[in-house]
């Protein structure tokens, strides 16, 4: 028996066309699980699913809002009529966005408060919505593995992203709080648990940290001292974490939040 096995299993994915998304796509894939392609992009998810198809894995691609309640059943519908269930969910859609980051010769007292909503929504809700549609299949069917993706911004302070990092902020408590109160009313059926990146490049951070050349700015030249790994992260790091989440491997494993970092957040500096 294959602990790690996602061998006929439906896996749905958000913001799947992203950069860590589609680590995410692909490592499910190599699993040998069915995965559901969604963003908001239609074309992306579908190119990428006949992609899959067409080497022999099992795919779909759809365009999903991840802040839509009828967006997400309308997708579900269609997964459900193509596979008959759903297994596990992977909640990649959020980031950042422009409006949400005061920059250094902002005002702090000035703060663009609906872009820091904008920014806190996107990853809060969009997390919790799809949850709640994807999670009642996953009861009706029995078994199910939910994954949310936190981040290193709410463990300590990260300047200029105050609106993304209470969103991660509040996904960190609602996935202990969801997972215990998953698991009073379908047991071990139903896990919810998280991860956690460290700096990794992504199209949403790119301009914080990177200069138009390519180069890197201060700010990522500070995140890289701080790791002990003297790194960023590539996207293929997170997929042995998603895949142990999402299998067997970790069954008795719920309200978890794992660290992918580089030991990050464990360095003092010093």
């Amino acid at each position: 028996m294959d602990l790690f096995s996602l061998k006929d299993r439906v896996i749905v994915v958000t913001g799947a066309t992203g950069v860590l998304g589609t680590s995410f796509v692909n490592a499910i894939v190599e699993a040998g699980g069915t995965v559901v392609i969604t963003s908001t992009t239609e074309s992306a998810c579908v190119k990428r699913a006949e992609e899959i198809n067409a080497a022999g894995g099992k795919a779909l691609g759809m365009a999903m809002n991840v802040l839509d309640e009828a967006s997400i059943h309308e997708a579900k519908d269609k997964i459900l009529n193509e596979f008959g269930k759903i297994d596990g969910l992977v909640n990649a859609a959020g980031g950042n966005v422009p409006e949400g980051v005061l920059q250094d010769e902002d005002d702090v007292f000035a703060m663009n408060i609906e872009g820091m909503k904008k920014a806190l929504v996107l990853n809060l809700w969009g997390t919790i919505i799809p949850s709640q549609v994807f999670g009642a299949e996953m009861a009706k069917n029995g078994r199910g593995s939910i994954v949310n993706i936190s981040s290193i911004s709410p463990k300590s302070a990260l300047t200029k992203v105050l609106g993304y990092s209470m969103g991660k902020a509040a996904i960190d408590i609602y996935t202990q709080w969801f997972a215990v109160e998953v698991a009073k009313r379908h047991g071990d059926k139903i896990r919810v648990n998280a991860i956690t990146p460290g700096f990794f490049l992504t199209n949403q951070n790119k301009n914080l940290l990177t200069n138009p050349d390519g180069s890197l700015k201060p700010r990522a030249e500070a995140a890289i001292r701080q790791t002990p790994f003297k790194k960023f992260g590539k996207p293929d790091d997170l997929k042995g974490a998603l895949i142990y989440l999402l299998s067997d491997a970790s069954s008795f494993v719920t309200g978890s939040d794992l660290f992918v970092d580089g030991g990050f957040t464990k360095f003092s500096g010093v």
